[in-house]
């Protein structure tokens, strides 16, 4: 009796050019597999970015101990610091977005902090930010006065500035003194000072000064203006300046001139007494002497004034014959009856 004889099937495949010989799959199922791609996805962490600042100065000096907050879109603090000793600061581990940068303090106190600004930081990178802190302003007060007297002047107008650049104009007030304030670039600068408009009657200050202003500090400046000098030079033709006005005198006597010194009448005088009359003149007097504080006539102005002079003269002397003629008939008559 033979024994059964067994006979495996075999299934040949063709692998690259071989033969490759596998068991043929039965007819049992198997059971799947999970596939890999059927397990939870994971979402990976984003990466984080980081903030640089470097602080320096307007000379190019660093500035330590610089502080500052970084705040997010919703006014939060989100980190915070200080410069070190070569003026850096890294806020690391920063979540990608917007932010706002605040300096609160620049660490000198000849510097002013910067204003806000807006900060980008963008996954796996460092923002690297470069601030520089002005120098202080320094405050100039000044004054103009008169050389000589030491009075404040109103009216003064000055230029104040550094190498070719006007930095400053200023105009003294009412009370003679005006105040700025003036950029400074560095810890010392040289500042020059010159007045562009004098005060009123006097002279311009031609002389320009020269001053150091540091960052922060007040500097006085003083300007001394000079009286403009009054010409005292004659007329060279000779004209007087004010033509005389005569005023009205009273009839028969000479018009004054205004302005020209009369001698005053003595208390209880009668002014017929101080200035006597062309009938009580002596014969050949003339008139135009004898009265005082009056012009000198000449020509055809003095005619009438010798005329009526000698009429009165004339009568003076016909009225005094008369009387001398009448003594002596009277005289005569009294020498008869007696005899």
């Amino acid at each position: 009796m033979h024994a059964p004889l067994v006979r495996s099937t075999a299934v040949a495949i063709a692998v690259t050019g071989a033969l490759a010989w596998a068991p043929a799959a039965n007819a049992e199922t198997s059971e799947p597999t999970p596939s890999a791609s059927a397990a939870p996805a994971e979402t990976p962490a984003p990466d984080t970015g980081s903030v640089e600042i470097t602080t320096n100065d307007p000379a190019g000096d660093v500035l330590p101990g610089a502080a500052f907050l970084l705040l997010d879109s919703a006014g939060q603090e989100v980190a915070r610091g200080q410069t070190d000793a070569q003026g850096k600061l890294t806020l690391s581990d920063l979540t990608p977005g917007i932010y706002r940068l605040k300096e609160t303090a620049s660490g000198s106190p000849s510097h002013e902090a910067v204003a806000d600004q807006d900060v980008i930081v963008t996954p796996g990178a460092t923002t690297r930010l470069m601030i520089t802190d002005p120098f202080k302003t320094a405050t100039v007060l000044l004054q103009a006065k008169d050389d000589k007297t030491g009075e404040l002047l109103p009216g003064a107008t000055v230029n104040i500035g550094t190498g070719t650049s006007t930095l400053l104009t200023l105009t003294t007030g009412s009370n003679g003194t005006a105040s700025g304030e003036l950029p400074v670039s560095s810890r010392k600068m040289q500042i020059w000072v010159k007045e562009i408009k004098a005060p009123a009657g006097y002279d311009l200050y031609k002389p320009s000064r020269t001053f150091t202003a540091v960052p922060g500090a007040p500097v006085k400046v003083t300007v001394a203006n000079t009286k403009t000098a009054t010409d005292s030079t004659p007329d060279p033709s000779g004209k007087p300046t004010h033509t005389p006005i005569p005023t009205p005198s009273a009839p028969g006597r000479p018009s004054s001139v205004t302005g020209d010194a009369t001698p005053s009448t003595p208390a209880g005088t009668p002014e017929a007494e101080s200035s006597p009359t062309a009938a009580a003149l002596p014969l050949g007097h003339s008139t135009t002497n004898a009265l005082t504080g009056s012009l000198a006539h000449t020509g055809a102005d003095a005619t009438p004034w010798l005329i009526g002079g000698a009429g009165a003269l004339i009568t003076a002397g016909g009225v005094a014959l008369a009387m001398a003629r009448r003594s002596r008939t009277d005289e005569h008559t009294d020498a008869s009856t007696e005899n």
